[in-house]
């Protein structure tokens, strides 16, 4: 891999990449078979992903005809590689066997180590043989929609396809590591004023939150609708947040800090609801919600904006989703993905049905719609939610640094990548961007 790095920064060509050797194992972060139970009787909040995520060497698998190896400079950390690592709700080989049992090619995942991540940015070092759009030498960023588009299901939606998984979360060979294995439909291009970091972060939340925002898919956003967002300075919250006010719409932003309020403000979010000095209390115990809490919510943000939101972006689940049906205005709708607080979902019916709101369920993003959110990035409409970088070696603290709530944004991983701020191709568009806009969750974590 050292090798392949130095001709990375030697700015060689396609063909001088192209013929590299591709090395027997690579370094890489991953979870063991034999330590699935190693949580057992541990609460979630007390289990330490440190003590579960390894770094070292793992075999290369071998390249199918659709696939590419791609050379990753740097990566990031999502909920996912968090559940991964402390096998909740279930230890994820359960999906590599199934995945392995579906043909030759799938049996290369069923390992007794699971290299995670789902997030990447970094250079093409060899194509399989049915690869036509891409070539060594190319700078892409991956994102995590893993379907086998010979399934019927696969057309029309991929996200509907009955074999859809999330790649590094459902299937091996994830981004957390300096060599990935991808399907060529993964692959888009890398934005050239980003930092390999910077470029790293975006894929995963970023295509969630346009498909939950705005794809005719789930959110299908109208100009001056209003939408309440959960999260709002959080992996995609954050995203979401910058869709809105990209959209002609009207974001109401709830957080938990008076930092993070001043961070939304500072986005652009100008209505916003800091819930813990609110003292939301949403539930009495642990089977009991409050409804008058949920009234308090509504009426807060009608002294906002003058009227009920049109839209809840849910993604936190137990702890808010009776809120969240409340608060949604008649004929509104819950757009909902995740459920960090907890799964088991409890609302009040009748809010629903008698006000014909809507529940829309929403699972990252088909590849059109991926590529759009992209798109979005590298013309700079969108920005980063890069605010700490880790080396690969710590992806553990990492980690624990999301499970914990402690990272605004996005935490990156550099992986090949020496160090930060390496990758940039187009320093005069960034400027015509602005540092400033680039770098906010960057500038606040300091």
């Amino acid at each position: 891999m050292q090798e392949i790095l130095n001709a990375i920064q030697a700015g060689a060509s396609g063909d001088e990449i192209a013929a590299l050797a591709i090395p027997e194992s690579y370094r890489a972060a991953y979870v063991s078979r034999s330590e699935t139970g190693m949580w057992e009787g541990v609460e979630s909040a007390d289990k330490d992903p440190r003590r579960s995520l390894h770094v070292g060497e793992v075999a290369t698998p071998e390249l199918a005809p659709d696939e590419v190896y791609v050379a990753v400079m740097a990566s990031a950390i999502n909920f996912n590689t968090v559940w991964t690592s402390i096998f909740e709700p279930l230890p994820t080989f359960g999906f590599l066997d199934r995945l392995g049992r579906e043909s030759v090619w799938g049996a290369r995942h069923a390992r007794d180590e699971h290299i995670v991540g789902s997030d990447a940015a970094g250079v093409v070092v060899r194509v399989g043989s049915a690869v036509r759009n891409w070539k060594p030498g190319d700078k892409v960023t991956v994102h995590c929609n893993h379907i086998d588009d010979q399934d019927p299901s696969a057309h029309d939606d991929s996200m509907l396809a009955a074999n859809q998984r999330i790649w590094g979360f459902e299937t091996n060979f994830g981004g957390l590591a300096d060599l990935a294995l991808v399907k060529a439909n993964q692959l888009m291009p890398k934005p050239a004023h980003l930092s390999w970091e910077e470029a790293a972060c975006n894929a995963l939340c970023n295509s969630t939150s346009y498909r939950m925002i705005v794809s005719p898919h789930a959110g299908d956003l109208r100009q001056g609708e209003a939408v309440l967002i959960w999260g709002a300075t959080g992996g995609i919250g954050g995203y979401a947040v910058q869709y809105v006010l990209n959209g002609g719409g009207i974001p109401v932003g709830v957080v938990s800090s008076p930092e993070r309020a001043q961070l939304l403000r500072d986005m652009g979010c100008e209505h916003v609801i800091d819930r813990r000095e609110a003292g939301y209390r949403f539930w009495k115990d642990e089977h009991t919600q409050d409804e008058s809490e949920w009234r308090r919510l509504g009426k807060d943000i009608r002294g906002l904006i003058g009227r009920d939101v049109d839209t809840v972006f849910e993604h936190p689940g137990r702890q808010t989703f009776g809120a969240s049906v409340f608060a949604a205005a008649r004929g509104g709708k819950i757009v909902t993905c995740a459920a960090t607080s907890g799964y088991m979902i409890e609302y009040d019916n009748r809010h629903l049905w008698m006000k014909l709101k809507r529940i829309v369920s929403s699972h990252f993003a088909n590849y059109k719609e991926a590529w759009a959110a992209n798109q979005l990035v590298r013309e700079g409409r969108i920005q980063p939610l890069l605010s700490r970088v880790f080396p690969l070696e710590q992806t553990g603290d990492a980690a624990l640094a999301v499970h914990r709530n402690e990272i605004e944004g996005k935490a990156g991983v550099l992986c090949l990548a020496p160090e930060e701020g390496l990758g940039i191709d187009d320093p005069e568009f960034r400027e015509k961007v602005g540092e400033d806009r680039i770098t906010l969750f960057r500038r606040t974590a300091s």
